[in-house]
Formats: structure tokens, C-alpha cells, sequence
């Protein structure tokens, strides 16, 4: 985990209790928050999309597992990540690429189907476009949490422990 100087982060207020990096209670939703976030990181980087996707690793789920994360509790399938400004994302420019991400992802999803093997989905010819949409979106949410977008994404595991009820 990096530090961030206030002068580079988006916000100036204390910083709360983190757990493996990302912050508990900053944002009100922030348990959805980090399923857009793990999605985001899993589909925004191919070095882990061949080495544990590819290679069938076991504690990462597939593309559809990432896409359902991406969609499941926040509907961005169906509306606006704008419509979360404030409870999962912190401003509009996040929602934006959000939006930008999850519109690539679940064209690719449509046009392939839910149920394909991973090849079709990275063989897809728009596979690049979406996987830069959701490195932009990964990048920008984890900067902003105070996490390097660069680390390895957490498996489903991890990302359940920090997600828990307390």
C-alpha cells in the first residue's frame, strides 16, 4: 500500500479506519463500493486475466462472476452510476468511467453471453476498449481511496472478509 500526501488526494478530511488498504467508512455505501471496485480491478488488467482467468485459478470467479459484481447490488445495468454520486462514488468524473467501463463490459457480455468460456470474452474485438474503460475507472477509485491500482486484485475471498458485517 502506497501513502498518499493530502496534496494528492481528493479529499482533505481524516482519512477512516482502513482494512487491507481501502477505507471502512468513507463512502456510506462502501461495501458496493468495493465490489465495483474489485470487478473493475479484475477486468482492467490483463496480466491477471491470463494467469488466473485463463489459467482457471481457483478464489477469482470468471469474467461473468466480475460483470455480476460490477452490476449486482448497483443496477449499472440499468442506470447511471451517476445516480450514486456521493453513496459509492465520489464525484461525477467517477461515475463517468464507471459508466464508460460497465457500458463496454456488458456489450461484449450481450453479444458473447453470460455463459461463455473466458477466451471469447478476451478474444472479443472490443475486449481492449472495455478493458481500458475499466483500467481508467480502476485506477481512478483506487487513487482516490488511498490504494495502489498496480497491486494484485484480491481474491473473491479476501474481498468477502472486508465486506462483512461487523
Amino acid at each position: 500500500m502506497t501513502v498518499q500526501s493530502s496534496e494528492k488526494s481528493s479529499r482533505r478530511a481524516r482519512r477512516s479506519s482502513t482494512m487491507g488498504g481501502m477505507p471502512l467508512n468513507d463512502m456510506p455505501w462502501w461495501r458496493w463500493r468495493s465490489n465495483v471496485r474489485s470487478a473493475l480491478h479484475m477486468l482492467s488488467d490483463p496480466v491477471f486475466q491470463r494467469d488466473c482467468w485463463l489459467a482457471g485459478l481457483d478464489g477469482y470467479g470468471d469474467v461473468t462472476d466480475a460483470v455480476y459484481r460490477l452490476v449486482e447490488d448497483t443496477w449499472l445495468d440499468n442506470w447511471s452510476a451517476e445516480k450514486y454520486v456521493g453513496t459509492i462514488f465520489r464525484d461525477a468524473e467517477e461515475a463517468a468511467l464507471v459508466d464508460v467501463a460497465v457500458l463496454r463490459v456488458l456489450r461484449i457480455m450481450h453479444e458473447v453471453g453470460p455463459d461463455a468460456a473466458v477466451p471469447a470474452y478476451l478474444q472479443h474485438p472490443g475486449w481492449p476498449e472495455a478493458l481500458t474503460a475499466a483500467r481508467e475507472a480502476h485506477v481512478r477509485l483506487a487513487l482516490a481511496d488511498g490504494d495502489d491500482p498496480d497491486a494484485e486484485p484480491r481474491s473473491l475471498e479476501v474481498l468477502r472478509i472486508m465486506t462483512r458485517s461487523a
